[in-house]
């Protein structure tokens, strides 16, 4: 059954919930295997249960650091029903970097894996030698235990027939969400079970997902949109989760045709990639009918080819960022086509949206600010860190977001870029996520991203990186072609001046581009 989604304030609670309502539906599917509701909320009981035998209780941190799986899913779950805040790591990650963040976190237990893209993260965390003096148990979801760990199956085991599910509070913080670090170090927003669970059902009922729905879930776990618009979202609606551990287009294309996934949302990069895949048209792709999308910025016309290239009926953009649990606002079912490629939509009930200039004073609508934010679902702060979340949450309550856009009249939200990604030419400003929604309509890129670069004259000037597309003309996507063809389109000082042609743009496992990488490779003069 379906029907209204219940009021769930905190992780646990939309877990029974979820049980009560949707029973033996299929809930998570993994290599032929799967589990239903009932018996998903049974499994994080007994994980809870285990957690406890080790000491873990309300409160406690525990780290994970693995691919998405269904285990992943499981322990999250359970450690949510433990009443344990969860300290999610990037997969990409080095050994280092990892062991510092378990450090930081003062976590007492890991989940983690090893034999994922040959990775071995337990030794990796090991060399580090980086002090772990709170961290006791590491259990391995994936792959053979050495010394000293554990495996999952004896970790679980050891619950027996016990059940447990500690009461929490919707104000507990259930996540440390460590930022990507694309702009600095990693900060740890402290992200609460209302705001997981708020936020996650304006997500579903703002983007359609029902129950039945069959959802591949390809932004990783360790993300806010993995986990919470993944895993809680199918709990709230009654969808089935199939976790896919890492993004190659042909395998993800293979699982839609023989699973008839519905739903595939993700970041832009991912529908970029299969749009320009050489083997697309191998695939029955039919049974797609939902994408959801969002980033700093999204092309226009990579929505107009998502609806009518990859065949999806429905596709919604939203923006959302770590530190406001992942949705700030979204567009509408019914919206139509111009309005959701050109905006990320209205603010999300109990949430605010304000553009700001420089001074803090409110910008009128379609003038450039940054946005702010205010409301529930703003993070309770960074982890020991006052000094940064003073700097980013303001007295009156307002999330400085570092994102430019601006909101017309209807309260719609245009993203234009990140404050610091503007660069200036000349005394002018020009915004890179512009730029690439225009070059996005050269028929032979597939990808682009643009940076400014010192140049001795203007004091910037714009450098784009060029993915071409596939089967594109060779004459079309020179640097010169390229160039003039820019020059053709855009303003005088918006059009690059330098374009290098690569086969990949260096994203992380999110799927953002990685502007920093961009602008070292210019700066160690790497490129051509």
């Amino acid at each position: 059954m379906s029907g209204q989604v219940p009021a769930a304030a905190t992780v646990p609670a939309l877990l029974s919930e979820a049980a009560a309502r949707f029973g033996d539906a299929p809930a998570l599917v993994e290599s032929g295997a799967t589990l239903g509701f009932a018996e998903l909320a049974d499994e994080a009981a007994r994980i809870a249960t285990a957690l406890a035998a080790h000491g873990i209780g309300r409160g406690d941190r525990i780290a994970m650091w693995a691919p998405n799986s269904a285990r992943w899913a499981l322990a999250a779950l359970g450690a949510a029903c433990a009443g344990a805040v969860l300290v999610p790591i990037n997969t990409r990650a080095t050994g280092t970097e990892a062991a510092t963040l378990v450090d930081r976190a003062r976590c007492r237990l890991l989940f983690t894996s090893r034999g994922f893209l040959g990775l071995d993260f337990p030794a990796a965390l090991a060399a580090s030698g980086v002090a772990m003096p709170h961290l006791g148990a590491v259990v391995v979801l994936q792959g053979d235990p050495a010394a000293g760990e554990l495996a999952w199956n004896a970790f679980v085991d050891a619950a027996g027939d016990e059940r447990l599910v500690v009461a929490v509070d919707p104000d507990d913080v259930s996540h440390v969400q460590f930022t990507s670090g694309t702009t600095g170090a990693p900060k740890g927003a402290m992200l609460r079970h209302r705001a997981l669970c708020g936020t996650t059902r304006d997500w579903v009922a703002n983007v359609g997902l029902v129950a039945g729905d069959r959802y591949g879930i390809v932004s990783p776990f360790f993300h806010v949109s993995g986990h919470k618009t993944g895993v809680l979202a199918c709990l709230t609606a009654g969808a089935t989760m199939y976790p896919i551990a890492a993004f190659d287009p042909v395998a993800v294309m293979t699982l839609v045709e023989a699973e008839r996934l519905t739903v595939l949302p993700g970041p832009p990069t991912i529908y970029q990639t299969l749009l320009s895949h050489p083997d697309r048209a191998r695939f029955d792709l039919s049974s797609l009918r939902l994408a959801v999308t969002g980033a700093a910025s999204i092309p226009p016309v990579l929505v107009e080819r998502m609806v009518h290239e990859l065949g999806f009926t429905d596709v919604i953009t939203a923006y959302g960022i770590t530190e406001t649990t992942g949705v700030v606002t979204m567009c509408r079912p019914g919206d139509d086509l111009a309005l959701i490629a050109e905006t990320s939509g209205r603010a999300v009930p109990g949430v605010e949206v304000r553009i700001a200039d420089a001074e803090g004073r409110t910008r009128a609508a379609r003038e450039v600010g940054e946005i702010l934010v205010r409301g529930y679902n703003v993070m309770a702060g960074y982890l020991d860190d006052p000094e940064a979340t003073a700097a980013a949450v303001d007295a009156d309550g307002w999330f400085h977001s570092g994102d430019l856009g601006w909101m017309d009249e209807d309260g719609n939200l245009r993203i234009t870029d990140r404050l610091g990604d503007v660069f200036i030419v000349g005394g002018f400003n020009a915004y890179p996520a512009e730029i690439e929604a225009v070059m996005a309509h050269h028929p032979g890129i597939a990808q682009v991203a643009v940076i400014g670069i010192p140049d001795e004259r203007l004091g910037e000037v714009g450098c784009a990186f060029v993915v071409p597309r596939a089967g594109a003309d060779p004459a079309t996507i020179t640097p010169a072609a390229l160039a003039s063809w820019c020059r053709e389109h855009l303003a005088n000082y918006k059009a690059p001046r330098r374009i290098e042609l690569v086969e990949a743009l260096p994203q992380n496992a999110s799927g953002k581009v990685l502007k920093h990488d961009l602008r070292a490779l210019i700066a160690g003069g790497a490129t051509g």
